[in-house]
């Protein structure tokens, strides 16, 4: 049985891979898309996880199943569009690791998913559904996957929700957030950096968006910031945890590898959400703030994701980062 799968984009990241002879960049072909991403971390860790999503029937779209086979990754539920092509995303980096996207994706075979074609028996039987916001961009999958999340959580399959904004991919900054604050209802989990916790509430104080969140039923939310650490918002209050002194080299993945150790943790548990005490969730942040310092050790997205083993070495070797 298959009980983690993502839904949403699979692309290919090209990263910054040094210059030619003739000062010329050069960009390395990696695979990625933060559901993507999330699923393959999940795996690492022992998860039995499974992607659902599109890709092109080209050179690009072939290469990312592969690398999916080869993680170990489901997918069964990864189809192939002779009408669309695998989306490309060209990153940029800044000397401190921090990114810019340049995307190739206009539809992409990504957002070309149905309702339909995807298997409901795997729906029913996942204990987690992890999805983003970025299939929203287009028909169909603007309408598939509200309606994927809603029958998965029609079955008792937690829901857990990254917006993963993008502002390159939405024609209108307004329509965008209007699309992220739609899938809210839907997540009993949800993901979302400072910048993205604004948007969704319309707070910038961290207290203020929890509760605007929980409010929605979310029942826990992590905000990602960075060197900051996280903030993890409960009904219990909202506890903040630093995270670790590595050293940054690309942030390329980082918020993907921490999403999907913290549900790997919360399905290590074997609880639902409501039982979790607030220890055993700060618990499972502390995990996820080291594979997420981990992953930003190393260049690109899938290839950068940490094992336990090194999740494990990195809390009991690597201090603290207190700012």
């Amino acid at each position: 049985m298959t009980e983690f799968l993502s839904l949403g984009e699979l692309l290919i990241d090209f990263t910054p891979a040094g210059k030619t002879a003739a000062g010329i960049p050069i960009f390395e072909q990696n695979p990625g898309g933060a559901p993507a991403n999330v699923a393959v971390q999940a795996a690492r860790l022992g998860v039995q996880a499974g992607f659902l999503g599109k890709v092109g029937d080209d050179m690009f779209g072939h290469f990312l199943k592969g690398v999916l086979d080869r993680e170990g990754v489901d997918t069964a539920n990864l189809f192939f569009s002779k009408e669309a092509s695998t989306s490309l995303a060209f990153v940029q980096l800044s000397e401190t690791g921090d990114r810019d996207f340049s995307f190739y994706r206009d539809p992409g075979a990504d957002t070309q998913i149905t309702f339909d074609e995807v298997d409901k028996d795997a729906l029913e039987q996942a204990k987690v559904l992890c999805f983003g916001s970025l299939l929203l961009t287009a028909e169909p999958g603007r309408s598939a996957v509200p309606a994927l999340v809603r029958y998965a959580r029609a079955n008792g399959v937690l829901t857990a929700y990254d917006p993963n904004w993008r502002a390159p991919l939405w024609k209108e900054k307004g329509a965008g957030i209007a699309a992220m604050q739609s899938l809210l209802p839907l997540a009993d989990v949800v993901k979302a950096s400072d910048e993205e916790l604004g948007m969704l509430t319309g707070c910038t104080d961290i207290e203020a968006g929890a509760k605007a969140l929980l409010e929605l039923g979310v029942q826990a939310a992590v905000v990602t910031r960075g060197p900051k650490g996280c903030a993890l918002c409960l009904s219990d209050g909202v506890f903040e945890l630093p995270t670790y002194d590595t050293k940054v080299v690309d942030t390329t993945g980082s918020g993907d590898s921490f999403f999907g150790a913290f549900l790997a943790e919360l399905i290590r548990l074997g609880k639902p959400v409501g039982q979790i005490s607030a220890e055993e969730f700060c618990e499972a942040a502390d995990f996820a703030n080291a594979a997420g310092s981990v992953c930003a050790t190393k260049k690109g997205a899938i290839p950068a994701l940490p094992t336990r083993e090194e999740i494990e070495r990195c809390r009991r070797e690597t201090p603290k980062l207190l700012i």
